[in-house]
């Protein structure tokens, strides 16, 4: 394989990349781990999205996928590959990439059955990388993120959800009490998780479209957007008390999507 080596410059800028103000300031990502490298090259939106390859020498045969982008393969060595890894144990495959440009809007206007996920201040981003990769596996049109949502280009966001960031559309809102609002003008029905919500198997027909709401892991679904809910449902436990205070994010969002989309 042909690659060329990776400049201080370019290291420097790719570096910076760990830091979420310069990820927004240049529109870009960082990913690191075969798996989630060759996920995200395998579903390109565009071959234009990827930026940079980076591989050390002895990663190079596990890395064929890299052969279709000549260009933009550059080698790195264990120094710097310990510099660009955001891991204890560094992978020696990384990648960086163009974020999505998604406009909140551009969802909304779509016909026939749609479900949208809306995280409410969900700030693990273990829990914000599966629950968009649950989001993509289940048909979801897109994951809508307030402001105090983890970073979805967060590299633990990215490893989290296994390379399926440009498996769907997703995007992050000033007001997500605004957009639901605007949701809801455009025919959806707003469905929030929350303990205090009825038996979600009590719902026998879902609404053709619909906006699921998950909350912020310690305290559930902020207020103002609990009062624009159409339902508001909860996942029971078996037995006569929960032996545990409550689902994980990312588990409830998993099975509500579950109902939503194939119940």
């Amino acid at each position: 394989m042909n690659m060329v080596p990776l400049s201080n410059a370019k290291l420097r800028a790719m570096v910076r990349l760990h830091q979420k103000k310069f990820r927004d300031t240049e529109g870009l990502f960082f990913a690191e781990g075969l798996r989630t490298v060759q996920e995200l090259c395998n579903n390109l939106p565009d071959r234009e999205m990827l930026v940079a390859l980076l591989i050390r020498e002895s990663e190079v045969a596990h890395a064929r996928f890299a052969e279709a982008y000549r260009g933009k393969v550059f080698s790195v060595t264990d120094k710097e590959c310990a510099e660009l890894a955001d891991t204890a144990t560094p992978s020696g495959i990384f990648g960086v990439f163009r974020q999505q440009q998604t406009q909140a809007r551009e969802t909304a206007e779509k016909q026939g059955r749609s479900l949208i996920v809306a995280l409410d201040d969900v700030q693990d981003p273990g829990n914000v990388g599966t629950i968009l990769r649950t989001a993509a596996w289940f048909g979801a049109d897109a994951i809508m993120c307030s402001k105090g949502t983890a970073d979805r280009y967060n590299p633990k966001v990215v490893r989290s959800c296994a390379g399926s960031i440009f498996a769907m559309r997703h995007y992050g809102v000033e007001s997500l009490s605004q957009e639901l609002r605007h949701l809801q003008k455009c025919g959806y029905s707003i469905l929030c998780s929350t303990l205090d919500g009825n038996d979600f198997r009590e719902f026998t027909a879902c609404p053709e479209k619909v906006v699921l709401v998950i909350g912020n892991e310690a305290n559930g679904i902020s207020d103002t957007v609990k009062t624009l809910a159409d339902r508001l449902v909860r996942i029971p436990h078996a037995g006569a008390q929960a032996k545990v205070e409550s689902l994980n994010a990312a588990i409830s969002a998993a099975i509500l999507m579950e109902r939503v989309m194939l119940g």
